[in-house]
């Protein structure tokens, strides 16, 4: 069965949160465990592993502890993806490992501005980030997640005291890694989503949004290293089963009213928003001000989409403002069928309820194609699931 994991990150995440999170969420906690500790014992960096039941704001939570011997180790990015490559791990937790610490690569490299090679690795490089990168990528596997999903990062505020000396929060490299990824600040002043979190959540989920719609089958939570007075400072994780279509249930509308451009051009701004991810485009007439006609254009997206629709609609039309508003979308689970028909294959689109259409883009490609009218391929392609589904 495919296990989605989503990653409830209201506190914030870091590396050790997430490590105790999972192994707080396995049904045999023992054995994931001992699957963390013997898989970071194989990379021989000195860390001892050890994991401790404890309270966050009366919320029992999983504590994540590396101990090292040597606590001020610079690394080389080559030196890790060798050591990940020689250690006893799965092999596509080697490769989630490999792939979290280039990501931490490029944003380091970025923010230095210094070659990758040359990039010297701190906080992220020594032992004990490894230890949590490394650990939540075995643990993933232990649990058989095949897909992950993540909230939008809670990420802080106020300072944060690093290798490179006091910086602000979110830390230069942070911000780095979460460029287009939904974030905000709520909380203590403090750091709350770490460089090795933020790596280790945009480069294994696969979106970031809502919670998707799911049948829970556990969830476990790891403690931070603050104790808040008025908030958990936890990482939850919520493992289960899909359960409705792909699409978010939580959606973002964008509304802006047009007077003052052809058709044209507006036909074209609808094409470059569904090409940039639009759930949903529509054009709608509408008489304005003044007598002078106009277009209402709305456009659906998922809420982690919503500035890249904004930035789109700004740059190919010439509204000078738009409206955003939150919705709720409810939508059926859906799958597709292969049909073939006299003049080629059509992909049909059936629901949960048995209602069904035929993809218009496959419909439209064979009628020209073929030069038989549109209308008859639709025909074709419906009777053809008629045919096959009795």
């Amino acid at each position: 069965m495919p296990l989605l994991c989503y990653l409830d990150a209201f506190s914030g995440i870091s590396g050790d949160m997430l490590v105790g999170a999972l192994a707080d969420a396995g049904a045999d906690q023992p054995a994931i465990q001992a699957a963390i500790i013997d898989a970071v014992a194989s990379l021989e960096t000195g860390a001892v592993l050890s994991f401790e039941r404890v309270k966050r704001c009366a919320i029992a939570a999983t504590k994540f502890h590396v101990s090292l011997q040597e606590t001020h180790a610079h690394r080389h990015l080559a030196h890790i993806l060798k050591m990940i490559d020689n250690a006893a791990l799965p092999e596509r937790a080697k490769q989630n490992a490999a792939a979290v610490f280039q990501r931490l690569g490029e944003a380091e490299a970025a923010v230095h501005q210094v070659p990758i090679e040359r990039v010297h690795f701190h906080e992220v490089g020594a032992a004990d980030s490894i230890a949590d990168i490394v650990g939540a990528c075995v643990a993933f596997e232990v649990l058989g997640v095949t897909s992950i999903v993540s909230s939008p990062l809670n990420v802080g505020s106020g300072t944060a005291s690093t290798a490179h000396g006091l910086l602000p929060v979110p830390a230069p490299a942070t911000a780095a890694l979460l460029r287009g990824k939904p974030i905000y600040s709520d909380g203590p002043a403090v750091e709350l989503t770490t460089p090795t979190g933020a790596a280790l959540a945009v480069t294994l989920a696969r979106a970031f949004g809502p919670l998707p719609p799911m049948k829970i089958a556990a969830a476990g939570y790891g403690a931070g290293g603050y104790d808040f007075p008025d908030r958990a400072n936890v990482l939850r994780v919520i493992l289960g089963e899909e359960t409705g279509a792909p699409e978010a249930t939580t959606i973002s509308v964008l509304e802006a009213n047009i007077d003052d451009l052809s058709p044209q051009i507006l036909a074209y701004a609808m094409d470059r928003l569904l090409e940039k991810g639009a759930l949903d485009v529509t054009l709608q007439p509408m008489q304005m001000k003044k007598g002078r006609p106009g277009t209402l254009l709305r456009v659906l997206a998922r809420p982690e989409d919503r500035e890249t629709m904004v930035q789109t609609i700004f740059a190919e039309t010439s509204t000078l403002g738009l409206r955003t508003y939150t919705a709720e979308r409810r939508v059926q689970a859906r799958h597709w069928v292969d049909v073939e028909t006299p003049h080629g294959q059509v992909r049909m689109k059936v629901s949960a309820e048995g209602a069904y259409a035929p993809e218009y883009e496959d419909c439209r490609r064979i009628a020209q194609e073929s030069g038989v009218p549109l209308k008859h391929v639709i025909a074709e392609a419906n009777f053809a699931y008629l045919k096959n589904s009795r």
